[in-house]
């Protein structure tokens, strides 16, 4: 995402080369996915401000990743802004508007939508009978799923995809709806269609509850059948432990690690960076995590870095420091394995604000000096003024620090010592510092930004930033 909004603001300032709704669009929905909602509303407004054609497919980014936030009155309010500046939705808007209506209970509003589509011209696509089919199912309407999952292949010549296939057998699933997923799985049967292996593992269990045959499943998703499925894990993880995992028994599985960790059992590395990258990836549990990592080195088990790096992300997400810098960072350098600039910043930044500011201070003295820059040095400075345990004073001195140091000093820099100046009351400070940072925004944009890492110490405290 860094480098893409470096890319996006380096091309800006070519002399042949203006930004389109094509670029701006694709920069907004970089920023959607990666959930920096403020940076894309900001991308929306720059293209506005620009006097850039904002189309359909704009508003349509913008209002799916509103959604995808959670902020529905948002995704709204920007459908009703497409509707007043004469912006005709297409299927895709249509669908993406109906989705948003559905999944809050807007029945009335959603239904509305799908006719006026109709009466627009617009065709429903494989998409849009799904979102009618998930709503149907949620409503436990399964004999009108069915007929609508009949009539979208005869009448409309729409054929359900995968996509479609696993929502709907996931639905069936929940409602323990057994017939309605026979009739589905035999259409994916004969027309080479899978599932994705958690809603196989869902449907197992379904079938086994209503006490119904698991043949036709079995065939149709031969690849995840149990006997194929062990033996492509065979070599992964033990029989006991895949069970567990697979299961979702994470308490058998912490309990095994601690007996094997008591009794000296040896496990390969691949079975304990299994177990670590289930509980960093599909389910966040630090402590377990945790645990399954002190096993691996105290049998002397050497970790890749991809390993390291998942471990401190799943930490930040779940603001769990406990042991981070004792266990891991050190580790980590001793082996020669740094986070990088921008993990780095973001973790000193977190242990502050979780009232670490000692941590904080651990991490950035454990980096190399090449990565002791802009980035770092402002996140240890927002880590003082973000602790509750530390004074104004801290903050600033690092902002000596970092000055005599000849660091450079950017706006996102300027942003975290005003907000803490202004948190301390220092209003002659504030000022003082304020009228610099303006003196810095009318300087060009890359002027003043001539590096990635102060490129990323605006992104990370940008002009939302809070201390």
């Amino acid at each position: 995402m860094e480098k893409s909004w470096l890319f996006f603001n380096w091309a800006s300032g070519l002399k042949n080369f203006k930004h389109d709704q094509f670029t701006y669009t694709t920069m907004m929905d970089i920023f959607g996915e990666a959930r920096r909602i403020s940076s894309m509303k900001f991308v929306f407004q720059q293209m506005q401000d620009k006097g850039v054609r904002v189309d359909v497919v704009s508003y349509t980014c913008m209002l799916h990743w509103l959604w995808n936030d959670g902020d529905v009155d948002g995704a709204v309010k920007l459908w009703e802004e497409m509707r007043e500046k004469g912006v005709s939705p297409t299927v895709v808007s249509y669908t993406a508007y109906m989705k948003v209506l559905f999944d809050n209970g807007r029945v009335k509003e959603a239904t509305e939508v799908y006719k006026e589509m109709i009466r627009a011209g617009c065709a429903p696509s494989c998409v849009t009978y799904t979102v009618l089919m998930e709503h149907l199912a949620g409503c436990g309407k399964f004999n009108e799923v069915l007929d609508m999952f009949i009539k979208m292949q005869e009448e409309a010549g729409v054929q359900p995809d995968k996509a479609a296939c696993n929502i709907l057998v996931e639905n069936c699933c929940k409602a323990g709806e057994t017939r309605v997923m026979t009739k589905i799985l035999e259409y994916m049967k004969e027309n080479s269609l899978v599932l994705r292996q958690p809603i196989y593992t869902k449907s197992l269990e379904t079938l086994k509850t209503a006490g119904e045959s698991d043949a036709l499943l079995k065939e149709s998703n031969c690849h995840l059948s149990s006997v194929h499925y062990k033996k492509k894990l065979e070599p992964i993880v033990n029989d006991g432990q895949k069970r567990l995992l697979t299961r979702k028994h994470f308490i058998g599985v912490d309990s095994l690690l601690k007996d094997m960790m008591d009794k000296n059992v040896f496990l390969t590395a691949e079975i304990v960076s299994s177990v670590i990258d289930t509980y960093t990836t599909a389910h966040e549990r630090p402590h377990a995590a945790l645990l399954a990592y002190e096993y691996g080195k105290k049998m002397g088990i050497k970790f890749e870095k991809i390993l390291y790096l998942s471990l401190v992300g799943l930490f930040i997400r779940t603001n769990s420091f406990l042991k981070i810098v004792d266990i891991i960072i050190k580790e980590m350098v001793k082996s020669g394995i740094f986070l990088g600039v921008n993990q780095s910043a973001l973790l000193i930044y977190k242990l502050g604000c979780a009232n670490k500011p000692a941590s904080a201070a651990k991490v950035f003295d454990l980096l190399p000096d090449n990565e002791k820059n802009t980035a770092t040095y402002t996140a240890l400075m927002a880590a003082y003024f973000a602790s509750r345990s530390t004074t104004c004073k801290e903050g600033l001195e690092i902002f000596k620090e970092m000055k005599d140091a000849g660091i450079p000093v950017v706006v996102g820099t300027y942003n975290v010592l005003l907000a803490g100046l202004g948190k301390s009351g220092r209003v002659v400070e504030f000022e003082y510092y304020r009228k610099q940072k303006k003196q810095m925004q009318n300087v060009s944009f890359f002027e003043n930004q001539k590096s990635v890492e102060e490129m990323s110490c605006n992104m990370l405290f940008g002009r939302d930033y809070a201390s």
